[in-house]
């Protein structure tokens, strides 16, 4: 498929779910492979932002430790795939779990220690807030390429469910896998709740969030095809 090749049709859905102008929507498709290299050079920074962390965890627990990266690579490769004709829906789906859900959690996470991280890290705090942002913003542009079949939500389901727990609370191998904070896990922040359980509540949130969009979606474009 070329930069000129008719683009797939734009269903009709509810603006929660279909938040973009068409235009937008549109320039990404038609020049997806640049939106693949994009996803490529993000996730090459990200396994290098990652590198500590990685070198002090078991190899055999790597899959959990660079979330972002790894939800970039996802949605690279499930663009990849459909431009070549083999779109993948777990994979899809999985790109669109991930984009979704650290797309947001990061910036909530750089808010939640705005002094720290602004303050030593300005130039890093606004590259991370935005470009974690523009995740979001491509992942509502994977329901022009599949129509978000339940078992293929089902498999990102359990993928994040699984993350979510050795991220925050049964790490299985070594310590939690969570992206490290600027805190002590135990230290107090606000209404009682400690670093880890603001951090971990986020992505919650943001989990619950992905699936309820994916579902919704599957919902919609399956009732637009019956």
């Amino acid at each position: 498929m070329t930069a000129s090749s008719p683009l797939p049709e734009r269903p009709q859905l509810p603006k929660y779910l279909a938040p973009l102008p068409a235009r937008l929507e549109n320039f990404g498709l038609r020049y997806a492979w640049v939106i693949v290299a994009i996803n490529l050079a993000g996730t090459g920074f990200g396994f290098w932002y990652y590198q500590g962390q990685l070198a002090g965890t078991p190899m055999v627990m790597w899959p959990f430790v660079p979330d972002s990266p790894l939800a970039t690579l996802a949605i690279a490769l499930a663009i990849a795939a459909w431009k070549l004709g083999y779109e993948l829906p777990w994979l899809t789906a999985i790109a669109f779990f991930g984009n979704i859900i650290l797309g947001l959690w990061t910036p909530y996470t750089l808010l939640a220690f705005y002094d720290a991280y602004s303050y030593h890290h300005p130039l890093m705090f606004q590259f991370l807030f935005w470009s974690h942002l523009a995740m979001v913003v491509q992942a509502f542009v994977l329901y022009r390429i599949s129509d978000f079949p339940v078992w293929a939500i089902a498999v990102a389901t359990g993928y994040y469910a699984v993350n979510l727990v050795v991220d925050y609370f049964i790490p299985i191998i070594g310590e939690p896998h969570h992206t490290p904070i600027p805190l002590e896990r135990d230290e107090s922040m606000f209404l009682g709740a400690d670093a880890l359980s603001v951090i971990a509540a986020g992505e919650v949130t943001f989990t619950l969030l992905a699936l309820f969009l994916a579902m919704a979606t599957s919902v919609k474009l399956c009732e637009q095809s019956a």
